[in-house]
C-alpha cells in the first residue's frame, strides 16, 4: 500500500505540471481532486459528479481502488488512508465517515449518544457504534468491528443539528439525569465557551425540563 500511494503521489506531481496544456480525461481529473483533498479524506462518486456522469466517475474510482492508491470502504464510500510507518493504513474517522454520508445525501447529522459523551469529553471511551440522528434516511455502516448508524428522528431533535446545543443535549439524553452529577457540570464547564453557553441558552427549549436546568446551571455560577 506505502509503496502504492509513493507511486500515486508520482502521478498526481505529472498531473498538476501537465494539465496547464492539456484537457484533462475524467480519470485524471478524479485522481487529481483526490491528491487535492489528501491524505485521510473520506468521499464518494458525489464529490466528483461536476466532472462527468455517475458511471464514468464510478468507473475511475473503481480503477483507483484496484490500483490501490484509494481504499474502498463501503458501497460507494472511500478513503485516501493515512500511513503510518509501524501501523501501516489508519482507519479513517467516524466524524470522517459521518460527514461524506451526510454531504452526499444533502442530510444533516447530529452526534447523539455515547459518541456525543466522548466528544465533549464526558466519557473516556471510544463507542464501538457511533449514532448520528439525521433528517435523511435511516442506515449502518459497518468499518471492521466499528458501526456509524445513521438514524431517522423528528424534527424537534433535529431542530439544534450542527450546533454546540445539539451535542450537549444528546450527550446529557445518554448519560441521563441520575448520571449528571457537579463532575460533569464541571467538565462541561471546561470545555465550553462563552458562546457555547449562550447557545445554549437559546436553543433551551428544544430541551427536556431536566436538561434545562442543567443548561441553566452552566449559563451561571450555580450547581444544578
Amino acid at each position: 500500500m506505502v509503496s502504492d500511494l509513493v507511486r500515486q503521489k508520482n502521478v498526481y506531481t505529472f498531473l498538476s505540471k501537465d494539465m496547464g496544456t492539456h484537457a484533462l480525461s475524467i480519470d485524471a481529473q478524479v485522481t487529481q481532486r483526490i491528491a487535492q483533498k489528501g491524505a485521510g479524506a473520506v468521499f464518494t462518486p458525489a464529490d466528483f459528479l461536476d466532472l462527468g456522469s455517475r458511471n464514468a466517475v464510478d468507473l475511475a474510482l473503481s480503477r483507483r481502488a484496484r490500483a490501490g492508491t484509494i481504499r474502498k470502504l463501503g458501497r460507494g464510500l472511500y478513503d485516501t488512508p493515512r500511513i503510518d510507518t509501524s501501523l501501516g493504513p489508519l482507519a479513517p474517522s467516524t466524524d470522517d465517515v459521518a460527514n461524506a454520508l451526510r454531504d452526499r445525501d444533502g442530510a444533516r447529522l447530529q452526534a447523539a449518544g455515547a459518541h456525543a459523551a466522548h466528544l465533549l469529553g464526558l466519557s473516556d471511551q471510544v463507542p464501538v457504534r457511533a449514532v448520528f440522528l439525521t433528517d435523511g434516511r435511516s442506515r449502518t455502516v459497518r468499518l471492521g468491528r466499528r458501526q456509524i448508524v445513521l438514524k431517522h428522528t423528528t424534527p424537534k431533535q433535529m431542530a439544534t443539528a450542527g450546533r454546540i446545543s445539539g451535542t450537549v443535549i444528546q450527550a446529557l439524553r445518554w448519560l441521563g439525569k441520575r448520571h449528571v452529577t457537579s463532575d460533569t457540570i464541571a467538565a462541561l464547564r471546561r470545555r465550553l465557551s462563552d458562546a457555547d453557553r449562550q447557545q445554549l441558552l437559546h436553543d433551551i427549549r428544544y430541551s427536556p425540563a431536566w436538561i434545562a436546568g442543567v443548561i441553566r446551571s452552566l449559563a451561571s455560577s450555580q450547581e444544578v
